[in-house]
C-alpha cells in the first residue's frame, strides 16, 4: 500500500513539473496563438505581406490582411478596433487624418516609399502635353499636394511659397488642368482620350501590372524627407506589444526587400534603415 502510495505522489509531482514546464513555455512565446488583423489598400499588399505572413505563421501568429477600398477607412477602422494595424499610408497622410478625426494611433515603424510617377499612353514627355491638357491626379489631400509636386518637377505647373503639403491655392501658373479623381482609379484615366496623363501611386500602378519604365516622369524620392515614407500603425496603447512588434520587424526584412528588387522594380523603396 505504501509503495502504491509512493507511486502515486510521485506520478503527480511529474504530472504538475510537465504542467509548470508547458504553462512556462507558453509564458515565453506570448505571440502563439495571436490572430492580427492588418488592414491595407490594393492587391498589391497581399503579395508585398505574403513572405512575412508565411514566416508568422511558423511561429504560432496568423497575420490576416484586410483590404479597403478607400483611403478614408483603414485608421477609422484601427482606432475602433476592428483591425490592430495597418500599413497603406505615409507620414503626411497619416499625421492629416488623425489629426482631423482626433484618432488615438500610433506610428510603429517606417517601411517604404511607394514611388508616384507621371504616366501617359498618348505622349512620351510632359513637354509634348498641349496647353490645357488635362492631367488626373489623386483627389486626396496628402497625395494631390505630392502630385502638385511632381507635376512641378515635369515643367508643367509652377508652385509659389507653401508650408507643409502643397495646395490648389499655392499654384502660380499651370500649363495643364487638374482632373481630381480617386487615387485608387488614376490609373484607368490613362487609356481615356480626354485625359493627357495621369499622376499614379506606385502600389496601384503595381496591381494594374504597369511597368515603372513606362512612365513619363519620375518622382526624385528623398528618403531624409519623412512626409511621403509610408508607416506600419497601431492604436497607441499597443505601441509597446511584442506580437506587433515582432509583425514590423519581419515585415522589414531582406525578404521583403528581396521582392521590392525582384518584382517591382522601381515601385518600393526600402526605408526601414533609413536615418
Amino acid at each position: 500500500m505504501k509503495n502504491i502510495l509512493h507511486f502515486r505522489r510521485a506520478a503527480f509531482l511529474l504530472l504538475f513539473a510537465l504542467l509548470a514546464a508547458l504553462l512556462t513555455g507558453c509564458a515565453d512565446k506570448p505571440e502563439e496563438g495571436r490572430v492580427v488583423k492588418l488592414g491595407v489598400t490594393g492587391a498589391v499588399y497581399e503579395e508585398l505581406w505574403r513572405p512575412t505572413v508565411e514566416a508568422l505563421a511558423a511561429e504560432g501568429i496568423t497575420l490576416e490582411l484586410v483590404q479597403f477600398s478607400d483611403f478614408a477607412l483603414p485608421n477609422n477602422a484601427l482606432n475602433s478596433g476592428d483591425i490592430q494595424m495597418n500599413a497603406f499610408q505615409h507620414h503626411a497622410y497619416f499625421d492629416n487624418d488623425k489629426s482631423t478625426n482626433g484618432y488615438d494611433i500610433s506610428v510603429l515603424c517606417d517601411t517604404f516609399v511607394i514611388t508616384m510617377n507621371l504616366f501617359s499612353k498618348h505622349y512620351d514627355s510632359p513637354a509634348d502635353i498641349p496647353e490645357g491638357g488635362k492631367v488626373a491626379v489623386p483627389n486626396d489631400a496628402t497625395n494631390y499636394g505630392r502630385a502638385l509636386l511632381l507635376l512641378q518637377d515635369a515643367g508643367l505647373l509652377t508652385l509659389g511659397d507653401y508650408t507643409g503639403t502643397p495646395t490648389t491655392a499655392d499654384i502660380t501658373s499651370s500649363k495643364v488642368s487638374l482632373v481630381e479623381v480617386n487615387a485608387s482609379m488614376t490609373y484607368q484615366y490613362v487609356d481615356d482620350e480626354e485625359i493627357a496623363a495621369a499622376v499614379v501611386n506606385g502600389n496601384y500602378a503595381a496591381s494594374y501590372g504597369v511597368d515603372p519604365n513606362t512612365a513619363i516622369c519620375y518622382e526624385d524620392v528623398d528618403l531624409t524627407d519623412k512626409s511621403f515614407v509610408c508607416v506600419i500603425a497601431v492604436k497607441s496603447a499597443d505601441a509597446d506589444d511584442e506580437v506587433y512588434r515582432k509583425v514590423a520587424e519581419t515585415f522589414c526584412s531582406d525578404a521583403t526587400n528581396q521582392l521590392f528588387d525582384e518584382k517591382y522594380k522601381g515601385f518600393f523603396v526600402p526605408a526601414w534603415d533609413a536615418e
